[in-house]
């Protein structure tokens, strides 16, 4: 279950999208029940989802060289995700900022292998 998104730029191999966390994602459900949260895993599956989609088209997960979770993400937020490709290296980088009034908050980053 993919959130909304509500624009994307698009510039030579990267990409930033701007996405509406809704509170009804599938992902939401029991992560937690008192204190809901967007679990690390539904990150990593957007990166693979748009990255590819977008930036490598036919490359395939490999591995996880390095993540980071430093923001919880909760229903309802607002987050910009930043996609770089390098293709030499057949590394995506990403990095998730919640988006406030006036405010950015790193939220999670990493770099992942793809094949």
């Amino acid at each position: 279950m993919l959130p909304i998104e509500r624009n994307r730029l698009l510039q030579d191999n990267s990409v930033t999208l701007t996405l509406q966390i809704d509170a009804s994602l599938f992902w939401f459900q029991g992560h937690f029940p008192t204190l809901p949260i967007l679990p690390g895993v539904a990150q990593l599956d957007w990166v693979m989802h748009y990255g590819v989609g977008i930036l490598a088209p036919g490359k395939q997960f490999a591995a996880i060289d390095n993540i980071k979770f430093q923001q919880p993400v909760p229903p309802d937020s607002l987050l910009q995700l930043r996609l770089d490709w390098d293709a030499e290296k057949s590394r995506l980088s990403f990095r998730y900022s919640l988006l406030g009034e006036g405010t950015e908050q790193s939220a999670s980053s990493g770099k992942i292998t793809l094949c």
